[in-house]
């Protein structure tokens, strides 16, 4: 079994980072990336994890794979396991064998899908309690998150996403603890904002903060790490006994992504609880 002794990350530098292709809706190779200020957001979210006590661990940036900076969709860690990412799309599936070697370097056990599933890590599964969220339609599929349920042994609601900007569930969903989550309605069908209900206390975002990514926040603690230009989420946090961070990610947005995105933690969220 592996320990962690306090909260533990994956991140991948932002090396090879760029919008190369245009896979959701706020990719745009006309509106290209730029690289230094990417490096200087991404280090600056990686030092105000580092200072929050978090233990970052670092993969290997790789030519020809912008993306694999976005380290949440690698896979889902439970425990010393993690169910390999089976991307949807053609010009992210070479990232699943570097993240696999690194998985499996660091001593887990990796778990890929059967064929024709497709499932995209941390991005669309998330535990709030002992209970896994599940996204699905745009990047994965209801199957999928049916089959990681029966390997874990646990309980799954799967949410299905209504609009191709929130195109993974931590785009628009984010536990705080295993009764309290960020949510933009928006996001959600009727029936997953009802199945939403069930979690004692859920906080709205409004519109024109989800679309600065507002949900798609990391967990440290009591500490919680989003993009900058929040201000209403921020407030509502304090009331909630968070202690919120804003970093500005700019960069990052235009490939559709934030600082969940460019984090996946290898101890397990906060917010699950397992046996």
């Amino acid at each position: 079994m592996i320990k962690f002794s306090r909260p533990t990350i994956l991140m991948c530098p932002p090396d090879f980072y760029g919008i190369e292709y245009e896979i959701n809706p706020w990719m745009n190779r006309s509106v290209p990336s730029d690289l230094e200020r990417s490096k200087r957001q991404w280090n600056a979210l990686h030092d105000l994890l580092v200072q929050l006590g978090a233990d970052v661990r670092l993969m290997q940036p790789v030519a020809g794979l912008p993306d694999l900076v976005f380290t949440a969709n690698a896979g889902l860690v439970c425990r010393n396991k993690v169910f390999l990412a089976s991307f949807r799309h053609a010009a992210r599936q070479g990232e699943t064998p570097v993240d696999a070697e690194w998985f499996q370097s660091a001593g887990f056990e990796t778990i890929a899908f059967p064929s024709g599933h497709n499932f995209e890590g941390a991005g669309d599964a998330l535990f709030c309690g002992d209970t896994l969220y599940a996204g699905y339609l745009v990047r994965s599929d209801v199957s999928s998150m049916q089959w990681i349920g029966t390997q874990l042994n646990c309980r799954v609601i799967p949410l299905q996403l209504v609009d191709d900007h929130y195109y993974h569930l931590d785009t628009c969903f984010c536990p705080l603890n295993a009764e309290t989550a960020l949510y933009y309605p928006g996001a959600f069908d009727d029936y997953a904002r009802r199945a939403l209900s069930q979690i004692r206390s859920l906080i709205p975002v409004q519109a024109d903060e989800a679309a600065r990514f507002a949900c798609n926040a990391v967990v440290v603690g009591h500490h919680v790490v989003m993009n900058q230009g929040c201000p209403q989420l921020e407030s509502d946090l304090v009331k909630a006994g968070y202690v919120p961070h804003s970093t500005p990610l700019d960069e990052f947005l235009k490939a559709g992504g934030s600082a969940k995105c460019l984090t996946l933690r290898l101890d397990g969220e906060e917010a699950a609880v397992w046996p």
